[in-house]
C-alpha cells in the first residue's frame, strides 16, 4: 500500500481522506474551509438497520468508517438536495445498534426571524419521509434508517480556539503548519503555501 496519511489503496490509485491531497496522499490540502463549523447547524441521530456495525467503524481513519460515511453522506445529500439552506453533513460518530449515526447538518445562515428549532423538526420530518429501499436486507442497494432526534445550535460554542479547530482537521504531522484566516464570508484554515494570504510564498508543490 503506497498511500500515506490514512489514504486507502484501491488497486489503481490512492483514495485520500478529507483535507489530504496528492497521488499518494502526501500533501495537506492548501485551503480548508471551516465556515460551516461556525453554525448554524442541527445535530441529528439516525439508526441504520440494514448495515452491520464493526469495531473498526469507531475509528474515523479506518476503511470501514470511511466507506459507511461516504454512503450515508450520499444518502443525506439526496434527501436534502431540495432544502434551500442545506450545505452538507458531517458524521460525528458511529456506534453499535445496527449502526447508530450521530451527524451534523450544516446550514446557511437563516433570516433573523427564522426559528432554528422549527427548522430542526422540519429536517427530522424530511429524513423520515424519504423513500427507502423496499428490500432492507444487509445487501440492499441503499440505506434503511430512522432519524430519531434533532437538536438546533444557532452558533458554535467553540470549545477549541480557531487555531486548535483548524489543526484538528488535518493529519497530525501537518498540523503545525496550519493557521486560521478569517475572511468576510467565514473561516479558512491555510498555510504559508496558500496563495493570496499574508506571508504566503511559493512552496514548489511541497
Amino acid at each position: 500500500d503506497p498511500c500515506q496519511n490514512g489514504g486507502r489503496w484501491t488497486g489503481t490509485a490512492c483514495l485520500c481522506p478529507p483535507n489530504v491531497d496528492g497521488p499518494r496522499c502526501e500533501f495537506g490540502a492548501t485551503t480548508i474551509n471551516l465556515t460551516a463549523e461556525l453554525g448554524p447547524f442541527v445535530t441529528m441521530m439516525a439508526r441504520v438497520t440494514n448495515r452491520e456495525f464493526s469495531e473498526d467503524m469507531e475509528d474515523a481513519s479506518s476503511p470501514g468508517h470511511r466507506r459507511f460515511t461516504e454512503e450515508f453522506s450520499r444518502t443525506m445529500d439526496g434527501i436534502y438536495r431540495n432544502v434551500s439552506d442545506y450545505r452538507g453533513i458531517r458524521v460525528l460518530s458511529l456506534t453499535r445498534g445496527s449502526v447508530v449515526v450521530n451527524y451534523r447538518i450544516q446550514l446557511r445562515p437563516l433570516p433573523g426571524n427564522a426559528s432554528l428549532e422549527r427548522r430542526a423538526l422540519e429536517l427530522l420530518a424530511v429524513a423520515n419521509a424519504a423513500a427507502q429501499p423496499g428490500n432492507c436486507s444487509r445487501s440492499a442497494d441503499g440505506l434503511c434508517f430512522t432519524a430519531t432526534s434533532a437538536r438546533a445550535t444557532r452558533a458554535a460554542s467553540l470549545a477549541l480556539n480557531y487555531t486548535e479547530l483548524c489543526r484538528s482537521h488535518v493529519p497530525a504531522n501537518f498540523s503545525r503548519f496550519y493557521f486560521p484566516y478569517r475572511t468576510a464570508n467565514g473561516l479558512l484554515c491555510v498555510t504559508n503555501c496558500t496563495l493570496n494570504v499574508p506571508g504566503s510564498f511559493d512552496c514548489h508543490q511541497g
